[in-house]
């Protein structure tokens, strides 16, 4: 088996596509990752839901590919596929014996190049997308928290503050016109990036590649959303009622560093989330102290995981709590923030903790599949393909200063709260 490329190989095609070639032979197989740049943050006002609804379209058929037949082939490969929609970009995937690496690359170009609309695979995605919503937030105590709620707390704009699971009132509007408008503006070959990691040759690699892809006529692609709006100027607070929730909840959310200018910082905000959080974290221990009954505790970079979103994202402490009010467990993080950004932690328990988010992110990324997801998402939102491999020694170099500052910019910051409440939201908070 050859040798492991320590850094991926990268190309550009005329039509503008991205591709991101890196040979990771620990098992006979391939992963293939096409990340368009569209995610919930691209959709219009009015349209809440439609990138996620539009994952579901790309599976309906292409030019040479039967409804739900990509399924088919790659099962019938000995592999696996599927897609997931995030805030800025919405992510195809599938694994399978290297063997099967051409025809992984094919079933991807012919939906790239021309994707089969129809009214009948429209009504039933709608249908699908409505059916996932319902059991996956509706009808689950906490269904979708914190990400389907903080962030119209937290932000202002549209597009940083809508749901994307989205409105089925807006759902409902969705035509074929505006489908295929939405496949002709996002879904070109310069709005995208080709990740192939695994058992590969990269030479023939990048001939299949050329062969099934090169083709694609180019076409412009639609203009970004402007994310960009101002920080908050004070503290802001949501209610939602949860009836199948068995206890109440919170979630606290600050704005984060930019993860592309302000990288140092960010990198601070990681290290802080794993002492923050956890069953033995800084919250945990606030939280005893103070007399607030926590039943969980945990705090993260992101609503999906550090560097998963371009410039504004959000640092997330959520808790659960039998009996505790509301307004106990948001002046507990405030004081662990403080605590943080005092005192401050030692160098043993920075190490300690950066150590076991060190451990969890290998385990993750020792997944082929995993990898090259990050792989793809990093070369398209941060253009760097390499981060994946990389933050591991980024957060290692971190000391208790980048925490404690981390903290202090949180504790002097202006938090949005969301208070799930297992009844009428005009009781205690």
């Amino acid at each position: 088996m050859p040798e492991d490329l320590e850094s991926p190989s990268r190309f550009t095609l005329p039509n503008g596509l991205r591709v991101v070639l890196w040979r990771r032979g620990t098992a006979p197989l391939a992963a293939v990752c096409v990340h368009y740049d569209v995610g919930f943050r691209s959709e219009p006002e009015g349209r809440s839901g439609f990138a996620h609804l539009f994952e579901h379209l790309m599976f309906q058929g292409s030019e040479n590919v039967g409804r739900s037949e990509h399924f088919t082939i790659v099962q019938g490969s000995g592999g696996t596929a599927n897609g997931s929609t995030r805030q800025d970009y919405t992510e195809y995937y599938q694994i399978a014996p290297a063997s099967a690496l051409e025809r992984l690359l094919f079933l991807e170009a012919d939906r790239m190049r021309t994707l089969r609309l129809t009214q009948n695979s429209l009504d039933t995605q709608l249908a699908v997308v409505k059916e996932e919503i319902k059991l996956n937030v509706h009808d689950r105590p906490y269904g979708g928290f914190p990400w389907t709620n903080l962030p119209s707390v937290l932000f202002r704009k549209f597009c940083n503050a809508h749901n994307g699971y989205g409105d089925f009132v807006d759902l409902d509007r969705a035509t074929l016109e505006e489908c295929a408008a939405f496949f002709d503006g996002y879904y070109t070959p310069s709005n995208a990036v080709l990740t192939i990691a695994g058992d590969i040759d990269p030479a023939r690699t990048l001939e299949w590649v050329t062969r099934h892809f090169g083709d694609i006529p180019a076409r412009p692609a639609a203009a970004p959303q402007d994310l960009a709006e101002p920080w908050p100027s004070g503290p802001r607070t949501g209610d939602r009622t949860d009836p199948r929730a068995p206890l109440p909840a919170t979630a606290v959310g600050y704005r984060l560093p930019d993860p592309a200018a302000e990288r140092g910082r960010y990198l601070g905000h990681i290290a802080l989330a794993a002492l923050l959080g956890g069953p033995s974290g800084r919250l945990r221990q606030r939280a005893l102290a103070q007399g607030v009954d926590l039943t969980t505790a945990t705090a993260q970079c992101g609503f999906f995981g550090p560097f998963d979103a371009r410039d504004p994202d959000t640092f997330v402490v959520t808790a659960r709590h039998p009996s505790t009010r509301h307004r106990e467990v948001t002046g507990a993080v405030a004081a662990a923030l403080e605590d943080l950004a005092g005192p401050g932690p030692d160098d043993a328990e920075v190490a300690a903790a950066i150590g076991g988010t060190v451990a969890r992110w290998h385990r993750r990324h020792d997944n082929l599949l995993a990898f090259a997801r990050a792989v793809g998402a990093s070369a398209l939102l941060h253009d760097e393909p390499s981060l994946p491999m990389d933050l591991p020694g980024h957060l290692e170099a971190l000391g208790p200063g980048a925490v404690r500052d981390a903290a202090a910019s949180l504790a002097g910051a202006a938090p949005a709260a969301l208070l799930v409440h297992t009844r009428d939201a005009g009781g205690t908070p």
